[in-house]
């Protein structure tokens, strides 16, 4: 007899600055809708193993969704993408989840993002806290400069050589079949994705100045990192969780850059605290 995940996928169009975007998403559970966004260069199929979680699919909707030219979502055939150099700026960047939501016609979702995810949990929390019931930002800063650098994309270097770093910022004791996954999935991103990623993720994104204005009476904060990130790390998490008024942080022992796909069941005790903390905020 077949054997099925839980996750079923389906695209769905969003139309951001105009242009309309074929977004692919994988979902699972019901409940409070609960939005996954992946990390610079990958996809949503880092989020497939929270996917599966029985008992958070009882409380939650769980959506994680590919960014437009990640993944299954293709670029817009309404742009001429190619005469362009690619770069995420913070700008599109919070129209994705923003307009995610409208078009699923979300009540108050929760964000939980890793990496750029992360960042832009707080960066939602700044300017969207009537969206969001609450953000969970994995890996989060509020400054990362120096990433955002020519040799991750160029005709001489290949997307090994990415995928390489990225099992650098994983912790040395997260499973070596799942390390070797996450590695594995960005290898497969488009070439110049990377890259442009870390436009927003080392220039776009600086809240060294204004995370002092999120509202967590609005939206609720949460952030956790893992001990071994060293491209966003524990203390630099630290230091944005106070500089906003009534968030939360919690360091994640034994986990790297990349939690819910490095060592999905050790992340999974970190976050369902977490989630069933807002779940009773929402009762």
């Amino acid at each position: 007899m077949a054997r099925f995940d839980r996750a079923t996928g389906r695209y769905v169009h969003l139309t951001i600055d105009g242009h309309e975007y074929r977004v692919y998403f994988e979902e699972s559970g019901a409940g409070i809708p609960l939005l996954l966004q992946h990390t610079a260069g990958g996809d949503g199929r880092q989020w497939r193993h929270v996917l599966e979680d029985a008992a958070l699919a009882r409380q939650f909707r769980m959506i994680a969704y590919d960014l437009p030219y990640h993944g299954k979502s293709l670029p817009p055939t309404g742009i001429e993408w190619w005469r362009e150099e690619y770069r995420l700026t913070k700008q599109f960047l919070m129209q994705v989840p923003v307009t995610l939501a409208r078009e699923l016609a979300l009540d108050r979702p929760v964000f939980m993002g890793s990496s750029i995810g992360g960042h832009l949990a707080a960066d939602l929390a700044l300017n969207y806290p009537d969206v969001f019931r609450a953000v969970v930002g994995l890996e989060a800063a509020a400054y990362t400069p120096g990433g955002y650098l020519d040799v991750f994309y160029h005709p001489r270097i290949s997307n090994d050589f990415k995928a390489s770093v990225m099992f650098g910022l994983m912790s040395p004791t997260s499973p070596e079949p799942l390390r070797r996954e996450t590695a594995w999935v960005y290898s497969q991103g488009a070439p110049p994705v990377f890259k442009g990623d870390l436009y927003y993720f080392s220039v776009d994104h600086d809240l060294r100045a204004t995370a002092r204005d999120i509202d967590t009476s609005r939206v609720a904060v949460y952030l956790l990192t893992g001990e071994y990130d060293w491209a966003a790390t524990p203390a630099m998490s630290r230091e944005l969780a106070e500089q906003i008024p009534g968030a939360s942080y919690r360091t994640m022992e034994g986990l790297g850059h990349f939690p819910m796909s490095e060592d999905p069941e050790r992340f999974l005790g970190y976050v369902r605290p977490v989630l069933a903390e807002i779940s009773a905020r929402g009762r």
